[in-house]
């Protein structure tokens, strides 16, 4: 047998469980703890996967959300009514020369006008193509302008070509439910010069813009006797168009007609249509004369590029007809328009019917304009006083009513978006350059129409402040309608919500304000209130977006945004927001920036905010902090004064070791030149910038002195007086330059093809400021309001004699004046902030 083995046991035995019994409590705690972790964490997961896809779809609706603000328009009412610019509501605005885009030309105040316009072309001429229809610096016209215009009921312009005059009259007549009648009349006289009356073709058109139908009545097989018309706006209509005559009474004189019946996409595509029909097959064959060939619209012809894919047109066409009739000077012609619903018209308004109604309107226009300004009683001559009336005229008549969406984008937009279509009835800086509303101009626009007319400026602005967003933005160019857009380039059609502009709006607010209070009972200021009531829950809203936008890096500071990124390419990146463009700014732009011209504008804003809000009896304690605050000349000096320049300055990162360099290009040898990319000229930085006033003595050194921050009694004062008054600095016998002579960045171009342009040059709105404001400090008791008195008389008198020298000299008011010089230059004509001149001249601020 064998040995039997041993069990050793250790412990308690331990029987193998049953499948039936349950296992030991400590065994089943482990595993219940593993299994609470487990599902801690998934909850954790599933928690997290919860929240993410919230946060998520919260971020892209808050993104959603932010995106569409900037296409949001501002809650509270409009302070226009829809129809406040109708011809039932205003039937006395509602047709006018609104649009200044183009030489001679009318529409209503309404967002698809019919339009009518008149282009013209020289017959047997030596240059193939000489035709005129939109505003051009190009065609080099000697002079136009409104000699006459009370922006209303008539005007009188004066256009010379270069070896003839046209002069374009109107007349509106009251009467009927869409705005009345009214009558051109043009009259064409040959200049002395002319070795013989020049033959020229007048064309004109209707055209419906989306809206109304238009009918042909043709006469003597080709000519456009007149047009039969419907739109909604103005019921049925005609539209006349009388035989030249030599004069008023003399009998009709020979002419060639001819007419062309068409459609149109848009109304920026009417030169080109004309362009585009145009004939030489007709024959000129007058009774005593030579036959002759001319050119005349004969059958639309599109443009056809063979190789050149083109996106098709998609708009609706539109009727679009022209009457061209071709005659010798001198001759006179007329064009009626008369309103279907006008039932007890006492007769035509055309001839000495005319001339009698046309006399009224002149006088009644003289008498006002001496009345308002009173230029004769200072004793001003007879050619300043119509160079003053032709001021005031090519403003009124350069006010353009337009309709359409501006393109707009936030950082929260990928791409571009269309802003809500919307109106704007605004004057225009120049017709040839800038046919079109800028925010910044308006403000100086409106300082001047307030005086003739406040009811213009409380319109102007309204429309204005109506295009505001729910943020408190108002886009600062509006370039509205495709005729509008066709004339701008592509890179600035875009606004961005957070650029701003110079809040000059407050300017004309604050001249109906005085208006107001100087003489409440005066019929013309009593609508004042209400407007201003209407107006301001909105003006509320636009300044403190200017507040929250614009604030700067330290409390009480203010940073224009929208400085040029391409630091490589600008001597000193452009400011366009600030208006003052490539005035010189700190030369590497940073979030460090403090600019003392925003700085004054918000100073000036706040105390005619907190003078609304008293008089509308609206919250005003805060406004009235912000103005002391603002207005406190020691935080002035703590933030903008330079002690090395002893002048106000911006402040930011900056050097003045910059230079515009030719870039190198390697060229291996043996290699030609042309084959490798154009050099351009990039900027050269040979010291880096640091934290530093920017010490650039110009305009923007002047701003706490131009809108009268500081004090009477300022140390500051004395030197600004000083530095103005320096020929090596600012002073010029024509006027102030924009930027020292002893600047480094004196006249410099800022890239390869941008010259200076407030870099030097004198520009009248900011003269006019300091005419302005020296007047105010010789008025306002204080130690220095001697010399303030004597600068006044001096710079008042250069810069008036100035614009008006270079007027008679060159037919055109300017954009600026060269301080070399005093020769105008930039655009023209340029009777936006120009036109203050009148201003000066009237002494009125």
């Amino acid at each position: 047998m064998g040995k039997q083995r041993k069990r050793v046991i250790t412990g308690e035995m331990v029987s193998p469980p049953r499948r039936d019994e349950k296992p030991p409590a400590f065994h089943r705690k482990e595993k219940k703890k593993k299994v609470d972790i487990g599902k801690v964490f998934i909850n954790i997961s599933i928690g997290l996967c919860i929240f993410s896809l919230i946060w998520f779809f919260y971020a892209l609706y808050m993104r959603s959300s932010l995106a569409k603000r900037v296409i949001t328009l501002h809650p509270s009412p409009p302070v226009l009514d829809a129809n406040s610019s109708s011809a039932k509501v205003s039937p006395e605005r509602f047709w006018g020369s609104y649009r200044p885009q183009v030489y001679f030309g009318m529409k209503t105040r309404s967002p698809h006008s019919i339009v009518t316009g008149m282009m013209w072309l020289r017959q047997f001429s030596d240059t193939d193509m000489n035709l005129r229809h939109t505003c051009e610096q190009g065609d080099h016209l000697p002079g136009y302008g409104w000699l006459m215009h009370d922006g209303m009921t008539f005007g009188v312009q004066e256009i010379r070509d270069h070896d003839f005059t046209l002069t374009t009259e109107f007349v509106k007549r009251m009467g009927g439910d869409h705005g009345g009648d009214w009558t051109w009349r043009i009259t064409a006289k040959q200049h002395s010069s002319a070795p013989q009356p020049p033959v020229i073709s007048l064309m004109f058109y209707a055209a419906a813009d989306t809206h109304g139908s238009l009918a042909a009545h043709v006469e003597e097989r080709n000519r456009l006797a007149s047009i039969a018309g419907f739109s909604e706006e103005l019921g049925n209509f005609k539209i006349s168009f009388r035989k030249p005559a030599a004069g008023e009474l003399s009998n009709a004189k020979y002419a060639s007609y001819n007419y062309l019946q068409t459609v149109s996409p848009g109304l920026e595509k009417l030169t080109d249509i004309v362009k585009h029909s145009l004939n030489r097959r007709f024959v000129y064959s007058p009774p005593s004369g030579e036959k002759r060939h001319y050119i005349a619209v004969d059958t639309y012809k599109p443009p056809h590029h063979p190789n050149q894919q083109k996106q098709a047109d998609t708009r609706k066409e539109s009727d679009f007809l022209v009457h061209q009739v071709t005659v010798q000077m001198p001759f006179q012609i007329e064009v009626l328009f008369e309103s279907g619903s006008f039932h007890n018209r006492p007769n035509q308004l055309v001839g000495s019917v005319m001339t009698e109604e046309l006399q009224r309107r002149k006088d009644n226009f003289i008498a006002k304009f001496e009345k308002t300004f009173g230029l004769e009683r200072k004793g001003f001559s007879p050619g300043q006083i119509k160079f003053g009336k032709a001021a005031l005229s090519n403003m009124l008549g350069g006010m353009g009513y337009f309709y359409g969406q501006s393109v707009v984008q936030s950082v929260y937009n990928e791409y571009p978006l269309l802003y809500p279509a919307g109106p704007l009835f605004t004057a225009v800086p120049s017709r040839s350059f800038f046919p079109r509303g800028f925010l910044w101009d308006e403000g100086f626009h409106q300082l001047l129409l307030s005086k003739w007319d406040p009811q213009v400026s409380r319109e102007a602005i309204a429309h204005w402040i109506d295009l505001i967003n729910v943020e408190g933005w108002i886009p600062r160019e509006q370039i509205l309608g495709d005729e509008s857009r066709s004339k701008v380039p592509a890179e600035f059609v875009v606004q961005r919500n957070e650029n701003a502009n110079p809040p000059t709006l407050f300017l004309a607010l604050q001249e109906l304000l005085e208006q107001l209070s100087s003489n409440p009972e005066k019929v013309e200021s009593q609508p004042t209130l209400p407007f201003l009531r209407r107006l301001f829950p909105r003006l509320k809203t636009w300044f403190e977006w200017y507040n929250n936008t614009q604030a700067g890096p330290q409390p009480n500071s203010y940073r224009w945004r929208g400085r040029d990124k391409d630091t490589n390419l600008f001597l000193n990146p452009k400011t366009l927001t600030s208006g003052l463009d490539d005035y010189p700014r700190a030369s590497h732009p940073s979030a460090d920036e403090r600019h003392v011209d925003l700085h004054c504008w918000m100073a000036l804003s706040s105390g005619i905010m907190a003078s609304i809000a008293r008089l509308l009896g609206e919250p005003h304690q805060q406004y009235e902090l912000s103005h002391r605050l603002l207005s406190d000349n020691n935080l002035l000096n703590e933030l903008h004064w330079s002690e090395q320049l002893h002048a106000f300055s911006d402040f930011g990162n900056h050097t003045h070791a910059v230079s515009l360099q030719r870039e190198k290009v390697y060229v291996p040898p043996g290699q030609p030149r042309q084959q490798f990319p154009v050099t351009r000229l990039v900027r050269s930085v040979r010291r880096a910038p640091k934290l530093q006033y920017v010490n650039a003595f110009g305009y923007v050194s002047l701003f706490p002195f131009l809108l009268h921050i500081l004090k009477p009694d300022s140390p500051q004062l004395e030197y600004i007086l000083r530095d103005m008054r320096d020929s090596n600095k600012l002073w010029t016998p024509y006027g102030l330059r924009s930027l020292s002579k002893a600047d480094p960045m004196y006249m410099e171009r800022n890239t390869e093809h941008d010259p200076p342009y407030w870099r030097g040059p004198i520009w009248i709105n900011i003269n006019y400021l300091a005419v302005r404001a020296l007047h105010h400090y010789s008025i306002t008791e204080g130690p220095y309001q001697e010399k303030a008195a004597a600068l006044y008389e001096e710079l008042r008198t250069n810069v008036i004699n100035n614009v008006y020298r270079q007027h008679v000299e060159t037919g055109y008011i300017w954009e600026q004046y060269s301080d070399t010089t005093g020769k105008g230059q930039g655009s023209h004509p340029f009777t936006g902030w120009s036109a203050l001149t009148v201003l000066m001249m009237a002494e009125q601020y």
